[in-house]
């Protein structure tokens, strides 16, 4: 790998994977505003829980259309141009006067930032070296990182400030997504996507022929969707609800100030960055799937303890901090890696745009009573996490990772793991 391939595919994946950057600040970013708008635009719990449920939605449906997108016109079209559209969304929130506002803009970000999320992964993966891809890939979970200790550390500073806080916390989103929408048109389409379309033109013997959703609902992908996304909609619960209402648990079940929630999500995270590093360093060798394991053990004793011993302040601490180390080894990020290497270039989008809708929409799903259960048993709340935790790990062990030894090489093969 010369010097300037590994320049390029490291600018590739700190561009694509901005779209998690933006992604977390959005999300994170939201729980925090969406308290901070509540007093002076009258949002109840449930009109709380619906607002978080619609962008969930958003993400949903924007992921299905931009992986297929992606994969139809390429993938730098789509990541640069949805941009635009997410700046609309988010001018929509940063103004918001009426509750309207609110729902509308959380509905055209959703949209927007969903179709990012798969065709900028695809773009990471396939601009990659050999050997290096699950590495580029899981760079995007630190950009994770960094978007949600940003929206984090800006909740923080601006707790005090009311709806003035609400407005900069999206403002600082728009900053970035401008920044990035301008670099972005300087990266070259995926090499690998051209190469594969030029194939299908070629001729039926070449490439994925047909429609991606016949070849997608035919064996053995069938299976690496439908266990993937399982796993991703199941395990993602934790980490989702935490970031969507991390501020809402600490103020309206613990009693603490919305200060006290945004400086332990901004402390939780340089621990976090460690830990992602960490995975990064052995993604692409033996090491991963023990890794994975001692995140899923890490976030069942984290959910396990508010369980137990009750649902305050400390416990929430200690959840969070849980939270944001196993999730660097069996969070988002193994998704990620996982669903590069199940399917050939072609359908690549398509198949992780499935995946995360069906993920969105059962997080949008429980986003829109989370409230409420909170509000009713915070109890309930950690036994529906805790079993999530749970049944996403059996999902892993006992689908994924067998299901991705037996499969057969993809057109752009990576190591079996």
């Amino acid at each position: 790998m010369t010097q300037t391939t590994a320049r390029r595919a490291w600018r590739t994946a700190a561009l694509g994977g901005m779209a998690s950057y933006m992604d977390a600040a959005t999300i994170v970013g939201t729980g925090t505003a969406l308290v901070l708008y509540k007093q002076q635009l009258g949002l109840s719990p449930w009109m709380i829980g619906t607002a978080s449920s619609v962008l969930t939605l958003g993400l949903a449906f924007g992921a299905v259309f931009g992986g297929r997108l992606g994969d139809l016109l390429g993938r730098r079209r789509v990541f640069t141009y949805d941009l635009v559209v997410f700046v609309a969304g988010l001018l929509l929130l940063a103004f918001a006067v009426q509750p309207w506002m609110i729902f509308v803009g959380v509905a055209v970000t959703g949209l927007a930032m969903g179709a990012d999320i798969p065709t900028s992964l695809a773009l990471v993966a396939e601009e990659a070296p050999e050997g290096r891809r699950a590495r580029l890939v899981a760079f995007s979970q630190v950009l994770w990182s960094c978007g949600g200790f940003a929206a984090y550390l800006i909740a923080f500073l601006v707790s005090g400030t009311g709806t003035i806080g609400a407005r900069i916390i999206y403002l600082h989103v728009i900053v970035v997504a401008l920044v990035v929408l301008v670099l972005r048109r300087r990266l070259r389409e995926s090499e690998e996507w051209v190469r594969e379309r030029d194939r299908q033109q070629a001729g039926p013997a070449e490439g994925v022929r047909g429609d991606s959703w016949r070849v997608l609902t035919s064996r053995p992908l069938l299976g690496a969707v439908v266990g993937l996304g399982l796993f991703y909609a199941v395990g993602n619960l934790v980490a989702n609800t935490f970031g969507q209402f991390q501020t809402f648990l600490f103020t309206e079940v613990a009693g603490a100030q919305v200060s006290t929630a945004t400086l332990v999500g901004m402390l939780a995270y340089p621990l976090g960055f460690l830990t992602i590093l960490i995975f990064m360093k052995y993604v692409d060798g033996p090491a991963r799937m023990l890794l994975y394991t001692i995140g899923v053990a890490i976030m069942a004793i984290g959910t396990a303890i508010p369980l137990i011993v009750g649902l305050n302040t400390v416990t929430l601490i200690i959840l969070k901090f849980a939270i944001t180390i196993g999730a660097s080894f069996a969070g988002e990020v193994i998704f990620k890696v996982w669903s590069q290497e199940f399917f050939p270039t072609l359908i690549r989008g398509t198949a992780q745009g499935v995946a995360i809708a069906f993920t969105r929409f059962v997080a949008a799903g429980f986003a829109l009573v989370t409230p409420v259960i909170a509000d009713a048993s915070p109890q309930a709340l950690m036994v529906v996490l805790l079993a999530a935790v749970l049944i996403a790990a059996l999902i892993a062990w006992t689908w994924i990772f067998p299901l991705r030894r037996r499969m057969p090489a993809t057109a752009d093969p990576v190591a079996v793991r």
